[in-house]
């Protein structure tokens, strides 16, 4: 006689995904299990990034008042960068601080919230426990072990990040490839707030986000990010592994030469550095998602592949939120029906596709593969700024109109126009 569950679902890891499903199956009136192997939720996220919110305030109505965010993120700037130069976009709108398009957040403070949230909803958090293994009987996942005590349940929830030794126990994620990860460089460096708003020209509780490609990552696949807080910015990097790997470089050194960079520089300059780390970051988007749904377990979040960067957001946590919602969704259904096999499990597959988080995977499917061109990190910023420079640097030659100048300009350089125009045409494609 099969033993009687302690809890409908476990939910391993307390992060965004797993704070958000445990959450709302709550609400549904499940018994729900939230486990956490660090000391307290947030304590091993690395500092922080932007959050785009409209899933979220889908779960929680008071999340802009109540949740602990940094700044309203409503200037966007975007740059190629080169040695001594760089060249770029810069936007700006009150719409996006009134409609609280997007937030920055530190993972410490908003992981904390999210499961005071599941706490109070009824979810059983448990801290500082490691989940070792799968219970497995007769295929059907049954519960979970760690250490020697174990604890069983209808449905386990995976929710442990980018390494989901969960997903590979079970067999569902095989080890991705190196083109399909990054490393992230992630820096935390205390700034008074009047600092902030004075340097980067915003009002208080307004924030910038800084998209940076090419110098920053000396011609490895990837880019960097800056991001304002309330008193802090949280400035990083993202370097394929396939690229890295190729170079020969070390992350660390490419890291520091970006910090280093005038543009760089000039921004976080008289700060303090409070924290610094490094992970893996999905990088493969759709290509990597995979099977998500097994006898009695689901994948949600980073443990389901769930990473989008477009070159212009790189979106992680909006996501995350969509896919606890969906697998919220499918789990009630699935408990409902008595059927907790992967093919009652499928109503989550189901709700996944159907969300703004299965549409906009599908939508950015070739982004990944677009992001591969190495043009975009050495060959664009320089033309770009040779570009500009002809347009500004005035003297006494004769000007010419701005067609001519950009002939003259990739002429000058090692991009042919058969490349630009197939380059520009897979953009259009991709993103």
């Amino acid at each position: 006689m099969a033993s009687e569950p302690d809890f409908d679902v476990i939910v391993i890891g307390a992060g965004v995904a797993g704070c958000v499903t445990a959450y709302r199956l709550a609400e549904m009136g499940c018994s729900v299990a939230l486990i956490e192997r660090g000391e307290a939720p947030g304590s091993k996220n690395l500092s922080g990034g932007v959050l785009y919110c409209r899933a979220m305030t889908g779960v929680f109505p008071r999340f802009l008042d109540d949740a602990p965010i940094e700044r309203r993120i409503d200037r966007n700037k975007i740059y190629f960068m080169n040695e001594d130069s760089w060249v770029g976009m810069d936007y700006a709108d009150q719409r996006l601080y009134d409609a609280g398009t997007a937030v920055t957040v530190l993972r410490a403070h908003l992981d904390a919230w999210l499961a005071d949230q599941a706490e109070a909803a009824g979810v059983a958090l448990m801290c500082g426990v490691k989940v070792d293994a799968l219970l497995v009987e007769d295929a059907q996942v049954v519960g979970v072990r760690a250490g020697e005590d174990e604890l069983r349940c209808r449905v386990v929830v995976a929710a442990d990040g980018v390494n989901s030794f969960i997903a590979r126990d079970a067999g569902l994620r095989p080890k991705p490839a190196l083109s399909q990860q990054a490393v992230g460089i992630k820096a935390l460096i205390g700034m008074d707030s009047s600092t902030i708003e004075e340097r980067f020209g915003v009002a208080a509780d307004h924030g910038v986000a800084y998209a940076l490609v090419g110098d920053c990552s000396q011609g490895v696949g990837g880019g960097g990010f800056l991001y304002t807080n309330k008193q802090s910015l949280s400035v990083g990097l993202v370097l394929r592994l396939d690229d890295l790997v190729a170079s020969g470089m070390r992350s660390v050194d490419i890291f520091d030469h970006m910090m280093a960079h005038p543009l760089v520089d000039s921004l976080v300059r008289g700060g303090d550095l409070i924290e610094y780390g490094c992970h893996l970051v999905n990088e493969g988007g759709h290509a990597m998602m995979g099977q998500i749904v097994h006898n009695g377990l689901v994948l949600v979040g980073d443990a389901a592949g769930l990473t989008l960067n477009t070159g212009l957001t790189v979106r992680g946590m909006d996501l995350a939120t969509g896919s606890g919602i969906a697998a919220a969704e499918g789990i009630s259904q699935a408990l409902a029906a008595d059927d907790v096999t992967a093919t009652g499990l499928a109503a989550y597959q189901k709700a996944l596709d159907a969300s703004f988080v299965g549409q906009d995977m599908r939508t950015y499917a070739k982004a990944p593969r677009f992001l591969e061109n190495g043009r975009l990190y050495t060959a664009y910023g320089p033309l770009l700024a040779d570009v500009m420079r002809s347009v500004f640097a005035l003297d006494t030659t004769p000007r010419r109109r701005l067609l001519p100048t950009a002939r003259a300009a990739l002429k000058a350089s090692d991009v042919r126009v058969t490349q630009v125009i197939a380059d520009a045409w897979e953009g259009v494609r991709a993103l």
